[in-house]
């Protein structure tokens, strides 16, 4: 797989993201739904904590990506839902440093949303990651 980045700016690549990305010689596609700050049997984590329901919710999304035999460096798109865009930019270096450690910087969507689909939940993840 080759992925060549397009960013007619550069200040999104300083912040984690690219503007747009071509990947070419990809096999394999997987869409992940979206993850939130949810334990293994299903149960919400972390109440009212966003630095830990990002990490966890990260987690969750590495668990899908190793599932189908992929990482973070396969991810290509992330989506980003949350219910308090200012308290998750004051935590968005996690995200930030896990990506650059996988050495990607996909391209990049956040939004603020009223409320996610199970209460107490302030940060899910949605990607697509090619391999």
């Amino acid at each position: 797989m080759e992925r060549t980045a397009i960013n007619p700016v550069t200040w999104s690549a300083e912040l984690g993201f690219n503007q747009g990305e071509i990947v070419s010689g990809a096999t394999r596609t997987l869409y992940i739904s979206g993850q939130t700050a949810m334990s293994e049997d299903g149960r919400p984590q972390h109440d009212g904590e966003m630095a830990a329901q990002l990490a966890l919710s990260l987690d969750n999304l590495e668990g899908v990506l190793r599932e189908a035999g992929m990482s973070l460096a396969n991810l290509v798109r992330l989506n980003v839902y949350t219910t308090d865009v200012d308290l998750l930019f004051g935590h968005y270096g996690e995200l930030a440093s896990r990506l650059g450690a996988a050495g990607v910087a996909p391209t990049t969507t956040m939004l603020g949303v009223t409320r996610l689909a199970v209460p107490g939940q302030m940060v899910e993840l949605e990607g697509t990651a090619v391999a």
